[in-house]
């Protein structure tokens, strides 16, 4: 038996880069939601730009992992 070590270590290298790149984005979207703005309420919730970054870092992950599913399938 003989094992490619070089394609074995390419493997490993994008799916730690894009593991970490995809935890990092989501990361980000959470954060952007977790932003308060004061209200004169007294309460608060996130800052409209904050909102759309979050949506759109989630909708970036879930591309992500669609694409993922679908080079599976595929």
């Amino acid at each position: 038996m003989n094992i490619d070590w070089a394609a074995l270590a390419s493997v490993f290298g994008v799916s730690l880069v894009s593991t970490v790149a995809l935890v990092g984005l989501f990361t980000l979207g959470i954060l952007g939601l977790a932003k308060q703005v004061p209200t004169a309420q007294g309460g608060g919730g996130p800052h409209a730009a904050a909102r759309v970054g979050a949506y759109a870092c989630f909708a970036l992950c879930a591309a992500a992992v669609a694409y993922g599913i679908y080079l599976i399938v595929v």
